[in-house]
């Protein structure tokens, strides 16, 4: 190691230590240990431009172990990102730009929100299955506007997580060989070392999975880093795993312990690594002159770096016109002229939603040629399947359709890896009970705002037969209850044509919830189902005179068995008006005054849904109340399980009657 790049390692190292040291809190083992490898890989090999964090065509790098945050600040910084010194030395503190972990949109140059273990390592795959799918959609000879990398620095604690398992078996099948992940492989938990849960052979498993492997066995060889990355690069079928042999806390009194895992070194021995590494003793947040003028090169070398690409875009674009404006769009996010308008209208008759879905789905794709997804091995189920346009493979990388296996995790975080690459409209299907397993996933898509759509289908005890396993009770106000996630549970087909428009429109995480059974499709002439939805709540059924003395207030499946009960509560002289709400959130962001006007205050409101019961008391208020199941469910057929547990007309009659007293 030169005495450069001794310098620039070292400066990413103390100026973690010292936004560590600052903030009284942060985890300064990792970039002691991991800051040799990041160095390598940001100086020699990633494609970025730090005066342009959103060019189209950069590397992505994720760090995937963002407990390790600092180290990434330090990296943005020295490397000429727009993250000045000032905000390094307000790490962790309100309202900077260096949260304790990394979080996308808030720091310029961070590609996905980390810290949850493992959901970076899946992202990144998702990120690489797009670079792959542009690059077979758009390039041509001679002209590959589609050609990046993505990196991510991922640690033990991520090779733990089972999400990480799903998505590197994942990675393997895909063959996406320009996914290379450089693992710090310190030995090191919180608990203390690894061996005392950690003692599989992570190579052998890699090579299994099907991914090239390489070993680097002192973290503090560049030259070894950089022969190791070169050799990943030139694997073009398969992901590279580089592990890379460190030392947590390397330099300090702590290093290879689990004391320089997640809390500051201390004034002591921050005092005595500067000591061992040869750092002024004296200087704090120091940025050496030879160090800061090396690593600014990186802001010429981004500049001609995109300004290659434009010219190689300009050519594309004299060549290609019409895939040049596609591809501008679709990385653009914009959306067809009148796409919305082309997507038909559902006649009377009747289907579950889970097939009003796929229909609309499949119009949608032949409209949007960026949307692409795919299910946990349950398309045939949750109606998901692109017709006619293939399979995303090795093989067929074009294809539209991601076989995502029984891998719910991973599906729901490369989703949202996807979706943060930008250039596509991603989805992820499975059964509702099953979100359970993605949550993780779906918290993280929330947090970020990405536009990743989730579908689920088999929504309530009607799924029937199946059981109380596959019966979701808890989901609807689980999912409800995360901040930035919309849910949309549409009560029949036009409903469901209504919510995937929104979904699309929206750009923000959408979850899709729909029924296995068959539900009656109401015409859109007479229940306007695509102006309601949007507002979240609106009448479908009004009482006769417009005063109702009741109002039944339903989502999905219900709104059908609440437009039943309120003929027959009509018969015996009440005046009721129906509500389907499809999305609590959607209601929640209209006026006051369009809230009132479809929940009047006073009038006693009765809510209906096939789920727990809790939260609804905003909606139905002290005169009201729910009918809901707060318990598991039961195996029958479907319609028979909805009656016995209360979910008929009648019974909806007889919970209501008490309330018009």
């Amino acid at each position: 190691m030169n005495q450069t790049d001794q310098s620039c390692v070292n400066t990413l190292r103390f100026l973690a230590v010292d936004a560590v040291e600052q903030a009284k809190s942060g985890h300064p083992g990792l970039p002691l240990g991991a800051a040799p490898m990041a160095y390598v890989l940001w100086d020699r090999f990633l494609k970025h431009n730090p005066a342009n964090p959103q060019w189209v065509d950069r590397d992505r790098f994720v760090l995937s172990a963002g407990h390790g945050s600092a180290l990434l600040y330090a990296l943005l910084h020295v490397f000429g990102y727009d993250l000045p010194l000032s905000e390094l030395k307000k790490f962790r503190q309100w309202e900077s730009r260096t949260p304790g972990h990394p979080e996308h949109g808030m720091t310029p140059g961070v590609e996905a929100t980390t810290g949850p273990l493992g959901q970076g390592f899946a992202m990144g795959v998702g990120m690489a299955a797009v670079e792959k799918h542009l690059a077979a959609v758009y390039n041509k000879p001679g002209l590959p506007i589609v050609d990046h990398y993505t990196y991510a620095l991922v640690s033990d604690g991520d090779l733990m997580e089972g999400v990480c398992a799903e998505a590197a078996s994942l990675a393997a099948t895909l063959g996406l060989g320009k996914l290379i992940y450089l693992y710090d492989d310190n030995h090191i938990s919180i608990e203390g070392s690894t061996d005392i849960a950690f003692t599989e052979n992570v190579r052998l498993r890699f090579q299994a999975y099907g991914w090239q492997v390489l070993t680097v066995p002192d973290g503090n060889d560049l030259n070894l880093i950089e022969e190791a990355i070169r050799l990943a690069k030139e694997d073009k079928d398969r992901p590279s795993l580089i592990a890379v042999r460190t030392q947590i806390g390397f330099g300090s009194p702590k290093q290879g312990t689990a004391a320089a895992h997640g809390e500051p070194l201390g004034p002591d021995a921050a005092a005595a690594t500067r000591e061992a590494l040869a750092w002024p003793p004296d200087k704090r947040f120091h940025v050496p002159a030879e160090a800061a003028a090396h690593c600014q090169q990186a802001v010429e070398k981004g500049k001609n770096g995109e300004d290659q690409w434009n010219n190689l875009f300009a050519e594309y674009q004299k060549q290609y016109p019409a895939e040049a404006l596609a591809f501008h769009n679709a990385m653009a996010g914009v959306l067809p002229t009148g796409w919305r308008d082309k997507i038909a209208e559902f006649p009377a008759g009747g289907m579950a939603t889970r097939e009003a879905s796929g229909k609309v789905m499949n119009q949608l794709a032949g409209l949007l040629p960026s949307l692409i997804g795919g299910s946990a091995d349950l398309a045939p189920s949750n109606k998901s399947y692109l017709d006619g346009l293939g399979d995303f493979s090795t093989a067929n990388p074009a294809g539209r359709n991601l076989h995502f296996g029984i891998r719910e995790h991973a599906m729901g975080a490369m989703v949202n890896g996807m979706a943060l690459h930008g250039g596509v409209i991603p989805y992820g299907a499975t059964f509702f009970v099953f979100a359970d397993y993605l949550r993780p996933a779906l918290r993280l898509a929330a947090l970020m705002q990405t536009h990743s759509i989730f579908v689920f289908t088999h929504d309530s005890i009607g799924v029937g037969e199946d059981g109380p396993t596959h019966q979701p009770i808890e989901q609807l106000a689980s999912l409800r209850s995360i901040p930035g996630l919309t849910v949309l549970r549409p009560a029949e087909a036009n409903e469901t044509r209504a919510a995937w428009k929104l979904a699309i429109e929206r750009k923000k995480p959408v979850a899709l919830v729909l029924t296995r059974q068959k539900l009656t499709t109401m015409e859109e002439s007479e229940y306007a189902a695509a102006d309601g939805v949007p507002y979240g709540a609106y009448i479908v059924q009004e009482a006769e005179q417009k005063k109702p003395q009741i109002i039944l207030l339903a989502s999905g499946s219900e709104v059908e068995i609440s437009i039943k009960a309120a003929i027959l509560l009509e018969q015996k002289g009440y005046r009721v008006r129906v509500v389907s709400m499809p999305s609590w959130e959607l209601f929640d962001e209209q006026s006051e005054a369009y809230r009132q006007a479809v929940l009047p205050p006073g009038v006693p409101v009765l809510s209906v849904e096939a789920g727990i019961t809790m939260g609804w008391s905003k909606y139905t208020g002290s005169k009201g109340a729910s009918l809901g199941i707060d318990h598991f469910g039961a195996s029958g057929p479907g319609p028979t399980v909805m009656t016995n547990f209360g979910f008929a007309p009648e019974n909806v009659v007889a919970r209501a009657l008490p309330l018009l007293k």
